[in-house]
This record gives C-alpha cells, sequence and structure tokens, in this order.
C-alpha cells in the first residue's frame, strides 16, 4: 500500500492538559477541525530509540470560549465587548505507539490525520494477513477485522447486540457473510464454508439470491470501496414448515412461490434420534424434577419403536400416524401401573408424572405441523447445509416453542456432523434474538448446544453469529467467547449495563443515537472500537425488493429454456 505525503498538522499536542500514553489531547489550529472516530498520529524523539509515533482515534472533541467566565460571557464576546477566542480539543485514545516505547506525546507536538499506510499502521491493518471488510469509517476508508478472529485461528464468534428494528442487527451479519464469502479472504476454503441462517422475522431473508432493485450507484460505490462486487449471494438454499393441516407438505411461504423446500421430522426420526428433550427446550424446564421422566421416555422410544411407512411408527404392537397419536400413547403408557416403570422408572412420582404430561400435551399444537408420519418422504425435506453456501431456515410462521425445537435439532445435528466431518469446513451459524435461546438464567438442550458452540465451537470449525436486543440477558460465557462484539443502537437503560465496557463513554453515549447502518466493531487487535457504516444490502430483503430472477447456486442465472429458438422474430403478444 503506497502512501500519500504527510497531511499538514491540524493541531498541537495540548499543554494545560495531562499526556499520558495512551490518552493525549490535541489543540485545533483556527480552521480545521477533527471529528470522532478520525485517525490521528504524533511524533517525538526518544533518546536510544528514534522516532516514536503514537497513533490513536478521536474519542471526544468539545470547544469552548477561552476568555469567558460566565454562561452569559457568550453575547458580550459576541457584541465584541469582552475578548475571547473559540478553542476546539481533541481527546484521543491511543491504539497504537510504535515502536513499543510508551512515553506520553510531548505538549507542542504536531499531530496530523493518519491516511494511506500510517491508517492502515494505526489500525493494525498492516498486520493482518487476512481482511474482511465490514464496512467505511467516518473518513470513506475501509475498515477491516481481521479473519483470524472468525475462522477459528485466533478466536471467533460474533455478538450483535441493539434495538430491533432501528440497529440493524440482522443487515448487518448478512453483510458479514457476504464480506466473508464474496472478498476472496477464505481462498480456497471458500468451496466448503456454509452459512446456516435461522429467520425468525417475516420473509425477508428468502430473497437472498435476489438482486436488490433499490440499489442505487452511490451503494454500488461504496460497495466497490471495500471491493466487493454488488451482488446478491450466487448459492443459497431455503427452508420453510409445512403448511398447516396440507397433506400435500407444501411450504408454509406467501411472497416466494418457487425455490423453497418444507421440512419436517418423521416420528421416526423423532424416536431414533431421542429429540423428545427439544420439545422442553424453555430455560426453566431443566430445573424441574420430570428432566429424568423425559430422557427416560426418549431412551425408551428410541429402543422399542420401530419404522413404519410415511415415517409413522410402531410401538408396542400400535403403529402411530401422527404427534398427537404418539404424545396420547406415552400417556396411555404412563396413565398405566404395569407399564409405567418401564416408562418413567421404578421410582418416580405420579406428580412428576403428570407434570411432564402436562407440558408435553402442550406441545401439541405448536410441534404437528413438523413432527409428522402421514407425509411421503420428499427429497430436500431435510434441513442440510450441503448443497448451498447459505441455508435459510424460515422460522417465522411457526409458534415460539416449535422454533426452539427447530434451532435446537438442527444445531445438534449439524455440531454432530461436524465433529464427524473435521473443522476443515466452516459453517457461520447466524441466530436472531439470542437471548430466547440462550438466556442468562437456566438451563435448557438448545442452551447446552450453544454453550458448546461457543466454548469449542471454533476447533470444530464452527462459529456463532449471535445477534440479540440486549446482551446483558444472554448467557455470559457465550458472550465473553466472542471475539469480535458489534453494537448498533441501544436503548438508554441497555448502553448503561457492563456487558458494554468495551465501549468508550462517548461511544456508549452515540450508541444510543446511532442512526441505522451505523454499528460499532470491537475487536481483540484494536484497543478502541470502530465506527463503521455498511452498504445498503445488494440482495433483496423482501419481494417488493427483488429485480427478477434468482441466481442460481453456481453464481449464474439459470438457463433460459427459450435460448435455443430462432432470435429476431417480434411476433406480437396473443393479447
Amino acid at each position: 500500500m503506497s502512501s500519500p505525503p504527510p497531511a499538514p498538522s491540524v493541531g498541537l499536542v495540548v499543554g494545560t492538559e495531562d499526556s499520558t500514553p495512551l490518552q493525549f489531547s490535541v489543540a485545533l489550529r483556527p480552521g480545521e477541525y477533527l471529528q470522532l472516530d478520525d485517525v490521528v498520529l504524533t511524533q517525538r524523539s526518544v533518546a536510544g530509540h528514534g522516532a516514536v509515533t503514537t497513533s490513536g482515534v478521536v474519542t471526544e472533541v468539545r470547544a469552548r470560549h477561552e476568555g469567558a467566565q460566565y454562561g452569559s460571557d457568550v453575547f458580550l464576546i459576541d457584541d465584541g465587548v469582552l475578548p475571547a477566542q473559540v478553542q476546539e480539543i481533541a481527546e484521543v485514545t491511543t491504539t497504537r505507539v510504535e515502536p513499543e516505547v510508551y512515553v506520553p506525546p510531548v505538549p507542542g507536538a504536531a499531530v496530523r490525520r493518519a491516511t494511506g499506510l500510517e491508517r492502515a499502521q494505526a489500525l493494525y491493518f498492516d498486520k493482518m494477513d487476512q481482511k474482511v471488510p465490514v464496512g467505511l469509517g467516518r473518513d470513506g476508508e475501509p475498515i477491516y477485522v481481521n479473519l483470524e478472529f472468525l475462522d477459528g485461528t485466533r478466536g471467533g464468534h460474533v455478538s450483535i447486540s441493539g434495538i430491533s428494528g432501528v440497529a440493524t442487527k440482522t443487515s448487518f451479519a448478512l453483510f458479514l457473510l457476504y464480506s466473508i464469502f464474496r472478498s476472496g479472504v477464505l481462498g480456497r476454503r471458500a468451496v466448503n464454508a456454509k452459512a446456516l441462517v435461522f429467520s425468525v422475522k417475516g420473509e425477508d431473508l428468502l430473497f437472498l439470491d435476489h438482486a436488490n432493485a433499490r440499489l442505487d450507484d452511490e451503494q454500488r460505490t461504496r460497495y466497490a470501496r471495500l471491493d466487493l462486487p454488488a451482488a446478491p449471494f450466487s448459492s443459497a438454499g431455503f427452508f420453510a414448515p409445512p403448511t398447516p393441516d396440507d397433506p400435500s407438505g407444501r411450504p408454509y411461504v406467501t411472497g416466494r412461490t418457487s425455490g423453497v423446500s418444507a421440512f419436517w421430522w418423521t416420528l421416526a426420526e423423532f424416536c431414533s434420534g431421542e429429540l423428545l428433550p427439544y420439545v422442553f427446550a424453555d430455560a426453566e424446564d431443566e430445573r424441574n424434577q420430570y428432566t429424568m421422566v423425559i430422557h427416560q421416555v426418549a431412551a425408551r422410544l428410541r429402543r422399542i419403536a420401530t419404522p413404519a411407512a410415511d415415517g409413522a411408527v410402531t410401538v408396542e404392537g400400535q403403529t402411530l400416524r401422527s404427534y398427537d397419536a404418539l404424545v396420547e400413547f406415552v400417556a396411555d403408557r404412563l396413565a398405566d401401573e404395569d407399564a409405567r416403570r418401564d416408562w418413567a422408572g421404578p421410582v418416580t412420582g405420579i406428580g412428576t408424572i403428570n407434570a411432564f404430561l402436562r407440558r408435553l400435551r402442550s406441545s401439541l399444537k405448536p410441534l404437528r405441523t413438523i413432527v409428522r408420519g402421514d407425509l411421503a418422504d420428499a427429497p430436500g425435506r431435510r434441513v442440510s447445509t450441503e448443497n448451498q453456501q447459505v441455508t435459510v431456515v424460515d422460522l417465522h410462521n411457526l409458534p415460539e416453542r416449535a422454533q426452539r425445537f427447530v434451532v435446537g435439532v438442527v444445531l445438534a445435528a449439524e455440531t454432530a456432523r461436524k465433529e464427524q466431518a473435521g473443522a476443515a469446513g466452516l459453517l457461520f451459524t447466524m441466530i436472531d434474538e439470542l437471548n430466547k435461546y440462550a438466556p442468562r438464567e437456566g438451563s435448557s438442550p438448545i442452551k447446552e448446544v450453544l454453550l458448546d458452540i461457543a466454548e469449542r465451537g471454533r476447533s470444530l470449525g464452527i462459529i456463532l453469529i449471535g445477534a440479540q436486543q440486549t446482551a446483558s440477558e444472554v448467557e455470559r460465557r457465550i458472550v465473553s467467547n466472542s471475539s469480535i462484539k458489534v453494537v448498533g443502537r441501544l436503548d438508554p437503560a441497555e448502553a448503561g449495563r457492563p456487558e458494554y465496557g468495551f465501549l468508550p463513554p462517548s461511544q456508549r453515549a452515540r450508541a444510543v443515537l446511532a442512526k441505522p447502518g451505523t454499528m460499532f466493531v470491537s475487536q481483540p487487535e484494536i484497543p478502541v472500537p470502530l465506527a463503521v457504516e455498511f452498504p445498503f444490502p445488494a440482495w433483496a430483503t423482501r419481494l417488493s425488493e427483488s429485480a427478477g430472477t434468482p441466481a442460481g447456486s453456481n453464481g449464474h442465472a439459470p438457463r433460459d429454456p427459450f435460448a435455443r429458438l430462432p432470435s429476431g422474430v417480434d411476433d406480437d403478444a396473443p393479447f
């Protein structure tokens, strides 16, 4: 990277305030300015070490009248009666000292904006062998994160927090995935890199492979500044639950009429895979005594249930073809005094069994649509990341309890698959409303899976991208294991929580006012979070934004069935 000639000085290090190796202030020259997030540097000579460069990011700027004593003096100054001078002071937080001789900048030393190579050095971009663009800084130049803190090499996982509908958490998470896949930073690993996205907010994510008709030239220029193509996701697959009470099992979506596969689990898979614990996936369930009944019944079903046609099961001579029938069969066995010992254990009390049955029966309405024994097996009904780079699982039409079940079962299956396959291919798992699946209090099967991913997932090649309104309500171990922390617009009360201690006071205040598209990105190598603005999505986020036919799985438009017809003939339309 070539560096332009050094920028002229914008000011001098202040002599009326303490200057430290980690923080110093700059008095701005008349006519000059510094804004928040500007990158600056200053130098001093140190005996035995030569020139020491201290670089930093502007974290506060203030202006005042020097010579004024009272608030009303501003009127006298404005009338020319009282002599005074406007002075602007910028507070700079140090990001890098090169060489590492931690001495304070001396008062009177010239301070200038860092550009080109100096900017890259100030923000450690020159030390990043693999850089992922995440947006543009306030100076219009790219901001990067180090892939080594995303792919598990030196760290992994991303935590994104902010107010729902304003902080654009989902949009940023998708842009991050897009940048990882399309920037070329993965090299040959891009072939085996996958993303699994759980969608809980309408059908907005069912058009990731459609170009966005609202993308203008200004936004395309921003993509170009980041060396990214302004295009939709080139390889995407979509899954949605079956339509309730529809014997054909077509996907329950309205906006997209093709390219979406319905997913469900057969009763045989439910029994053989011991999926019953995921029915009881609320955070408080693990604190109740009936959890022993859950695991006892699940193990019993796995041992004695045998597959029948269309995913049904035969248990103790009875063929069960619906989730309702399975639940009632289990209830009958637990009500029978002779069978109860085998199904619930020899010392389980009737009160515990009744508590289990109440919770089990309450799952009938949420789960009967996705646990089936009456549908012919269909190719592609199993949620899988194998055939496309990005896999979207649409959950918004499911009740919350069913959403928990799907997330838990799919994550457990993908984790098991990655354990067998090894860490060769990366799997980025994006979950919105993470506080619902991994709350700070209590325990559940889903939470245990997410904790396992957070604590050892990077060694398996599984990277969690979690988005939540309030990081203070998410399990601490998940947030603390996230190398990259991102904050959008925050609620004022939430901004004061200790989970956001990595934000300087000025950025906490700004997070309360941040506009959509502005995020504060914290990464281990840079001591100050960086404010970034990411481009408008190049992919459609709803049907009304779709520019037309989606890209094919290989990144090209599907083959035109009329391409081989003679051209140059313009017949009139037959209507």
